[in-house]
């Protein structure tokens, strides 16, 4: 018992650590649907594991009704998850999360329809996944990552990275940028996507250059 009220403890301090808005421990406790959802979570997980499934999706469909945050009660979630706001978030069956994340609103970790078994993401710890961002498939999201609002992450990103874009990319390691200030200047900004785009265009421009000139060519035969 006393580990238990120590760990909401816990929970309760990482929600005053990480929303200024969060006054007094007895506020985020009553009025915080993210601490209520963890919570559910923790009773319907408990269920889970006990193979009593029925009721196990009863209490999570209570949970959901409730905060607006839906979580499979097969996903194991770990300690001090902060869940900010929380409307539409989504947490699928097998999804793993670490110690003291950090998840806003609209975040899906999901399966991408493709796969079997283990179809969802692992969060490790203290991974921020902003808002709207969704992580799609069984991948590790390493610790210290950065996913930014509105992302979709569809493939592993490294530990200590931030991720931004659709579909997302990496863009900085190590809390630094991903290409150092030593290796570009502040206005040629290396941008791997941007190159592509690039040559996209180029080759499209060089193909209608050669059909132009190959109609060109049937034109005067023609008139010959």
């Amino acid at each position: 018992m006393a580990k238990r009220v120590t760990r909401l403890g816990g929970l309760l301090a990482a929600y005053q650590r990480r929303d200024p808005a969060a006054r007094s421990k007895l506020e985020v406790f009553l009025l915080y649907p993210g601490v209520h959802a963890v919570l559910y979570h923790r009773a319907a997980h408990w269920l889970y594991l006990r193979r009593r499934f029925f009721l196990a999706r009863c209490v999570s469909q209570w949970s959901r009704f409730w905060t607006g945050i839906e979580i499979h009660p097969g996903a194991e979630i770990g300690r001090r998850l902060v869940i900010d706001h929380g409307m539409g978030i989504i947490i699928g069956e097998t999804a793993e999360i670490g110690d003291d994340c950090l998840l806003y609103q609209g975040v899906t970790l999901g399966g991408t329809g493709k796969d079997v078994g283990k179809r969802h993401p692992t969060l490790g710890n203290n991974v921020l996944v902003g808002s709207g961002a969704k992580v799609l498939g069984p991948f590790t999201v390493g610790d210290n990552a950065r996913i930014a609002a509105g992302a979709v992450v569809l493939s592993e990103v490294p530990p200590s990275c931030t991720a931004v874009g659709v579909p997302a990319r990496i863009v900085r390691w190590e809390g630094k940028p991903v290409y150092f200030a030593d290796d570009v200047d502040q206005i040629n900004i290396h941008d791997p996507v941007a190159e592509q785009m690039a040559q996209m265009a180029s080759r499209l421009e060089a193909l209608e250059k050669a059909l132009e000139a190959q109609r060109a060519g049937e034109v005067r035969e023609d008139a010959v």
